[in-house]
């Protein structure tokens, strides 16, 4: 039988989400061993008790023996300490982000890792397969005009304007967001808005013609009080937004990072976010106020003088565990039947099944030789 690893995830405190027993059930039919680092799902009150009626050839163990499995599973990039306890030669499924984590890639390598990445896995039309748009966009807007409404003076006064919800990237991240932000000007929906009379959402999403010319997105940055990243970039080493045009933002101006793109000092040149000088936040900490001592950690090289309170999460979804693992389990159990079933050889986009070539479109092969 081949076996599987699913380890936890340890980065931050508020990190709960762990694949649910449902899961494993739907698996149980597959010639498959499960190890589960031991406390999986304690996180989020299962027990192990319930993992194990949904699939008895569960074993909870420690940390570093499921990363010695055959496959191993989880959803947010291992470190490079745990990546190396991995076994040559094995596979390993995860959000490895390929276009901004070249490091990760030669470490992936070096050690004969097939790799899997989640956020590749695309279908013929190239729209991804394992994605959860509603738990990014939806979960940032909503924490967004929270903060705003603290900032905003006047956020329930019927006498104010329209509220600018700018959004720069027009892909599937951003028109969720453009959707997310419109339901807070419809007083059929019953939120804290409608209440009090006040004029609705106005949401204007930007192309790459207007966020390349300087004029243009000046204009759009003074109207704006919430700023949206929803950017995706071919090189990350460039910035979008210069530090010094933040300072045309509303002084109570919001700017929601969606696309948590890391700073990488391990590059030459280094990997910046799309926005020069605004810090990344996590699960722990996702709210990032303009004095906050996490500036520090940005690297020298990048401009942070302009500042304006930062929304932003390295994992958005999972601000809503339980709802982001089910859907996940629902879009990777076929990939993770795939990969049981067949081996790390049998996978080419001339393949008569689907998602044998989606797995081939998530592979380094595959991005190295048509993405990179």
């Amino acid at each position: 039988m081949i076996t599987l690893g699913f380890p936890r995830m340890h980065k931050e405190e508020n990190e709960k989400r762990d694949f649910l027993p449902d899961f494993f059930q739907r698996l149980k039919v597959e010639k498959g061993e499960f190890y589960l680092e031991k406390g999986y799902g304690s996180k989020m009150g299962i027990s192990e008790e319930e993992y194990l009626k949904a699939n008895e050839n569960i074993k909870f163990v420690s940390k570093e023996e499921c990363y010695k499995q055959k496959i191993v599973v989880v959803l947010r990039s291992p470190e490079f300490d745990e990546i190396d306890i991995m076994e040559d030669g094995s596979t390993l499924v995860s959000m490895l982000h390929y276009p901004t984590r070249p490091t990760r890639v030669e470490r992936l390598k070096s050690k004969n890792i097939f790799g899997v990445s989640m956020d590749s896995l695309r279908n013929d039309f190239s729209e991804r397969i394992v994605v959860n748009y509603n738990g990014t966009s939806g979960n940032g807007i909503e924490m967004a005009f929270e903060e705003l409404s603290k900032s905003m003076k006047d956020f329930y006064s019927k006498d104010r304007e329209v509220i600018n919800v700018t959004i720069m990237g027009m892909g599937m991240v951003g028109l969720y967001a453009a959707r997310a932000a419109g339901k807070y000007g419809n007083k059929d929906l019953n939120n804290k808005m409608a209440g009090f009379g006040t004029k609705g959402i106005k949401v204007t999403m930007l192309p790459r013609t207007i966020t390349g010319d300087k004029e243009e997105i000046i204009k759009e940055l003074k109207k704006a009080d919430i700023l949206v990243d929803a950017t995706t970039r071919d090189d990350a080493s460039k910035f979008i937004i210069e530090n010094e045009l933040i300072a045309h933002l509303k002084p109570h101006a919001i700017i929601l990072d969606l696309t948590a793109d890391p700073y990488l000092v391990d590059t030459n040149p280094i990997g910046v976010k799309a926005i020069e000088g605004i810090p990344t936040g996590t699960l722990d900490k996702p709210v990032i106020y303009p004095e906050d001592e996490i500036y520090n950690t940005i690297p020298k090289e990048v401009k942070t003088h302009n500042r304006r309170t930062v929304v932003g999460c390295n994992a958005w979804p999972g601000i809503k565990p339980e709802e982001c693992m089910y859907l996940y389990g629902m879009q990777l159990f076929p990939i993770v039947q795939q990969l049981i079933r067949l081996d790390r050889n049998d996978f080419s986009l001339e393949n008569d099944d689907f998602f044998n070539r989606a797995i081939y479109r998530a592979t380094i092969e595959y991005f190295e030789k048509h993405e990179k």
